[in-house]
């Protein structure tokens, strides 16, 4: 066996401590190597105060996986490209989706490997959703995705900042299923966005879009949902409906469950970062950033009462 790839890891907030810490543990091809972080260090590794000195004083780094805010990711994914490290990218990718096509560029001039991560897509029953659509018609397609912003981001001012996205940062976890797992390819007809009057990005959203066969698709986003969180996708079809629940874990097939698993995305995402880096491949599909980029172009924006507190 060869030995595993070291890698380092820039950002320490709470994804990367609830989700990315404890995947790598469980993905023997990679080895975290070193931590570079503005505001936390790690208890056991070398921790640096920015991806710069990370790069500089671990020469034996071969892969850097970022999970920082959008803002400011196409510097450090150019430093660690042009360090010939391979990357990957946590969602959304990028800012804007020229900066990850300039970044995709960039590695393949370099040579290294490009990862720009959806981690729903790696839900249990995902793939098994699009198999089942595969062959079928879809006839109209609905996302429901509510949940609160003041459980999941608190405190975290970039996400209202322009390209932190807003309720789109997690309403482009459901666009990257429905990207996966509908045969045909959705663009955007109309967007409404509610943004607060003290901010910048959209706190609720309505999207109208259509398949390429012209069935419609809905998908309605909200940051107010307090209670239990909705995570939904519903695929109406000339045989039965498919119905993904809390984000991909859960499958119904025509109102009778079929699927239902713990999660383990962030482990599928590390193991294909090392797979992609042995076969010498990137792997940026940007279709879900595409339609968020589509949905402002198109928005037609309404400023709602601003918040009284700290969102």
């Amino acid at each position: 066996m060869s030995d595993p790839i070291q890698l380092g890891l820039v950002g320490l907030g709470t994804i990367a401590r609830n989700q990315h810490l404890p995947s790598l543990e469980d993905v023997p091809a990679l080895q975290l190597a070193a931590i570079a972080s503005r505001h936390a260090g790690h208890e056991t590794l070398p921790s640096y105060h920015d991806i710069d000195e990370m790069l500089a004083k671990e020469p034996g780094l071969q892969a850097v996986s970022l999970c920082t805010p959008p803002q400011g990711r196409f510097a450090q994914a150019a430093a660690a490209i042009n360090a010939g490290k391979h990357v990957m990218l946590e969602k959304p990718p990028g800012a804007s989706v020229s900066e990850v096509e300039g970044l995709a560029r960039l590695a393949r001039e370099k040579g290294v490997t490009l990862f720009a991560t959806w981690h729903s897509r790696e839900a249990a029953a995902v793939e098994e959703a699009r198999e089942l659509l595969a062959g079928a018609r879809v006839k109209r397609a609905t996302i429901t995705w509510k949940e609160d912003v003041r459980h999941w981001h608190p405190g975290q001012e970039w996400i209202w900042q322009p390209g932190g996205l807003g309720v789109f940062d997690p309403g482009i976890n459901a666009l990257s299923i429905l990207t996966r797992i509908l045969p045909d390819p959705v663009h955007p007809v109309s967007a409404q966005l509610e943004v607060p009057e003290n901010k910048q990005a959209p706190i609720a959203a309505k999207l109208e879009m259509e398949t390429a066969s012209g069935a419609p698709v809905a998908a309605e986003f909200d940051w107010r949902q307090t209670g239990p969180q909705t995570w939904d996708i519903l695929v109406e079809t000339d045989g039965p409906d498919v119905l993904l629940r809390e984000g991909g874990a859960k499958l119904f097939v025509g109102g009778e469950p079929r699927i239902s698993a713990e999660d383990r995305e962030y482990r599928r995402l590390y193991a294909r970062f090392a797979e992609l880096i042995a076969a010498g491949e990137s792997d940026v599909d940007l279709a879900p950033l595409q339609l968020v980029a589509d949905a402002f172009l198109l928005g037609a924006q309404t400023r709602v009462e601003a918040f009284h507190d700290n969102p």
